[in-house]
Formats: structure tokens, sequence, C-alpha cells
């Protein structure tokens, strides 16, 4: 198996493509270059690597499908934008635009010790109920 990390930029297709698949049941990836605004060919090249990385199974022209990794892999994304989006909306009264801005760089770098301690404050704090 290919190495399983993932850039900042594949997480974000990955994320586009389970929010997809969550609210229409399905994805093609003239969707994904529209939401994203990347050209089809950026698109593609992604679609392959993450194929490649096991994460989607997808077929030129075809309906993209995400794997059980893939999946997994989407909620741990989305689930870090959540915490940390709220944080900066909660705790440093940011407004939402800016939150989810900051929370969308921030969600590739952050270390997992940093973010599972930020998480605890947050749980802590009051201001995160799930999770």
């Amino acid at each position: 198996m290919t190495n399983a990390i993932l850039s900042s930029g594949l997480e974000d297709y990955l994320e586009c493509i389970y929010n997809h698949i969550n609210s229409t049941g399905g994805v093609k990836a003239i969707q994904i270059s529209k939401d994203l605004n990347v050209s089809r060919a950026s698109v593609t090249d992604a679609l392959h690597r993450l194929a490649e990385k096991q994460y989607i199974n997808y077929e030129r022209y075809g309906i993209i499908v995400i794997t059980e990794k893939g999946v997994k892999k989407a909620e741990e994304i989305i689930d870090k934008h959540t915490i940390l989006t709220k944080f900066f909306e909660q705790v440093l009264e940011l407004d939402i635009d800016e939150a989810s801005e900051n929370a969308c760089r921030i969600e590739h770098v952050i270390t997992e010790q940093a973010f599972n301690k930020l998480k605890l404050f947050m749980k802590e704090k009051k201001v995160l109920v799930k999770t």
C-alpha cells in the first residue's frame, strides 16, 4: 500500500467528497472542481492520488465512492475543523467566517497532541459538548 499521509490539499478534496456524498449520495469530479474552484485536471490528479492511497474508488467520468478508510479520515478532518472553528468563534470571539477560515488552515498542520489538548480544554470549559 502507498503511503497514506495526505497533504492539506488532498484533505480538502476528501472533505469535499465526503460532504457531497453525505448530502446528495454521490459526487462527480466536475462538482468538486466547482466547489474548490480548481481546474478539472487538478481534480483528476487529486482523485487518482486519493484512489492510490485507498481513500476512494474512482473511475474516470464515474461517481466517486469513498472507502471506509476514506470515511474515517474525512470524519477526523471534519472533527478537527469543527472543534477549531468553535474555539475561534466561541473562545476567541471571531466571526464565523474568520473562525472557519483559520480552522481550515490549522486543521492540516496541528499536531495530534496539540489538538487533543485543545479538545480537552474545550470540554473542560464546556464549550464543546460532543466528541
